[in-house]
């Protein structure tokens, strides 16, 4: 019977807790392995054991589905909050050496390149890592930082953030790619604070 609970894998599987996580673990291990392009819908659904039709039903599209793995494997929002507490004197410091310690950590610094590379192949990827910028990392340093301007100046704060992440992890720049946390925090840490703080009503002294 339909409704009838325990009536083996199928039953079990029907749109069921257990089973977006068993989509997630799967969907999760494939993306870091292969990258975004190779990896198709129908393959996870095979691995997981399940129908192609349940990741529609939970994540909508593949697009969705590589949304919510982000969500487990890179999370700039949480390295960001952080860094935030503290002196404001000091934020720019904090910021650089939380985004360096979680982009050069062994684990964690693959995922969040395959974030970025998935992003640049992918229009609507792009749009999709795009709104999480905005939202939860420019949009909480604003409101983090408040004053008059306060989104344009963290819009550009984040925007040095990104050209440091590109140059150093994307496409190895050097002497940027290679140079050590404390170097790359003297050097642009007071253009960071400048940035931020450039209003007369919220300059740091």
């Amino acid at each position: 019977m339909m409704n009838k609970p325990g009536a083996g894998p199928r039953g079990r599987r029907r749109g069921s807790p257990d089973t977006r996580e068993a989509i997630l673990a799967v969907a999760r291990r494939r993306f870091l392995a292969d990258g975004y392009g190779p990896v198709t819908m129908r393959s996870i659904a095979a691995e997981a054991g399940v129908d192609a039709a349940l990741i529609s039903y939970f994540f909508g599209s593949k697009k969705g589905l590589f949304g919510a793995v982000l969500g487990l494997i890179a999370n700039p929002p949480e390295v960001l909050a952080g860094a935030l507490p503290g002196d404001p004197a000091t934020l720019p410091e904090r910021v650089l050496r939380a985004l360096l310690a979680a982009w050069d950590d062994p684990a964690g610094g693959a995922r969040l390149v395959l974030m970025v590379r998935a992003a640049v192949q992918d229009p609507e990827l792009t749009r999709l890592v795009r709104d999480l910028l905005e939202r939860e990392i420019i949009g909480r340093i604003a409101d983090h930082v408040g004053g008059p301007g306060a989104s344009a100046r963290a819009g550009a704060f984040g925007t040095q953030l990104a050209g440091l992440i590109f140059a150093r992890y994307i496409i190895g720049v050097e002497p940027v790619a290679s140079m050590t946390h404390d170097e790359l925090i003297r050097h642009l840490a007071p253009g960071l604070r400048a940035v931020l703080y450039r209003s007369p009503r919220s300059r740091v002294r």
